[in-house]
């Protein structure tokens, strides 16, 4: 792994920033960002040195549907007027053995800012046709929703409501080492 230390930027045209909601407590709906930024500093030799950051706009929401994206973005959820981007800085990396990772950091989002742990997995490392060193990552989370302040819902005729409060969180992510 120490060969892997170095810095790295997140390939965004080859990762995915995505969650999961329950809605009206029968079905899931994905979406994901389609613009973010990021970078990556791994420490092979030490993975507790390894720090993470990840920009989200979060204008760019894509759920496949245009009026609920529309409505994500609104004051109903998002705010992207007052808080275009969501931000995560990592405080803490560790390894959990074999290819298993655990970072935890500071999720900011509507003017929140609580921790959130990732549990990752390496999926490997690979020289792409054009030169560049890549390695790739896959993710996941939990959150709930009302501790950053999206509160929004509605309640079912059946009992329950339209959104749950826990969104999955899921990411993908290639990153490419620099120079």
């Amino acid at each position: 792994m120490s060969a892997l230390t170095g810095d790295y930027t997140i390939d965004p045209s080859h990762s995915t920033i995505g969650f999961v909601v329950r809605h009206a407590m029968v079905t899931n709906v994905k979406g994901g960002f389609q613009d973010f930024t990021g970078t990556l500093h791994l420490d092979g030799a030490d993975p507790t040195k390894s720090t993470a950051t990840l920009d989200v706009q979060m204008a760019s929401v894509e759920t496949g549907s245009a009026d609920r994206d529309g409505h994500l973005k609104s004051s109903d959820f998002f705010k992207i007027d007052e808080f275009p981007v969501m931000t995560f800085r990592s405080t803490k990396a560790e390894s959990l053995g074999g290819d298993g990772y655990r970072i935890t950091g500071d999720l900011s989002l509507l003017g929140v800012t609580k921790p959130l742990t990732i549990d990752l997995e390496f999926n490997g490392a690979a020289k792409d046709p054009f030169g560049n060193e890549r390695v790739g990552f896959e993710g996941k989370a939990e959150i709930l929703r009302s501790e950053w302040g999206l509160t929004w819902n509605a309640a079912l005729e059946t009992g329950g409501v339209l959104v749950s409060d826990k969104v999955r969180l899921r990411f993908d992510i290639s990153a490419i080492k620099q120079a």
